[in-house]
């Protein structure tokens, strides 16, 4: 039985439109690592820079970051089912607060890159199954890239994939999630899954 559900930030409740790819650029990083740990092997002038950098973007993604589809349908009905919801980004605290607070979201538990190791590592599950008092067994993890998959993974929790703009019909899904959607648009289908766990 699934008691709890994490959800990424970006690209699964929010549209912050971030290109990360301008950033790199920004920053002098190669291009396709992740950034945040790009930023962890830089001597510590070039690094400040970068965050500052990164600060900047991600607050300007904040002030513009529009909800995505299905949002506020999926989190009324997990919270009318007494389903525990949270977030895990790999975000600073400062801008996802100002995120959920400027959408109306109400999470009771935000897990972001301040408050211990990020994604890919399975630390969030496994410090939101300490706080919820669940197993990971009874989490399921919802991101729209391969890291909420690896991390779900590695705690022992199902993960869901959303894939667009690809059709999860024919994504190759190499990440091997427990369900491919599109977005939480497709939140009914969503629902029946957890209900089906």
């Amino acid at each position: 039985m699934i008691r709890g559900v994490i959800f990424d930030l970006d690209g699964t409740l929010v549209d912050s439109r971030l290109d990360f790819d301008a950033m790199r650029r920004e920053m002098e990083l190669p291009p396709n690592e992740p950034i945040l740990e790009s930023l962890a092997r830089l001597e510590p002038g070039h690094a400040a820079r970068c965050h500052e950098i990164l600060h900047q973007h991600e607050l300007a993604g904040a002030e513009r970051a529009i909800l995505l589809p299905g949002v506020r349908e999926v989190m009324a009905t997990l919270h009318a089912r007494e389903i525990h919801q949270g977030v895990a980004t790999r975000n600073s605290r400062r801008i996802t607060e100002a995120t959920l607070s400027r959408l109306d979201l109400p999470f009771d538990l935000v897990l972001t890159r301040d408050d211990g190791p990020v994604k890919p590592d399975p630390w969030p599950v496994q410090e939101a199954a300490l706080r919820w008092d669940l197993a990971p067994a009874e989490i399921v993890v919802v991101g729209d890239y391969r890291f909420d998959v690896e991390c779900g993974r590695a705690a022992g929790s199902r993960t869901v994939l959303l894939t667009h703009p690809d059709d999860p019909r024919t994504y190759a899904n190499t990440e091997q999630a427990d369900l491919l959607l599109g977005s939480l648009a497709e939140w009914a289908v969503l629902l029946d899954f957890l209900e089906s766990l």
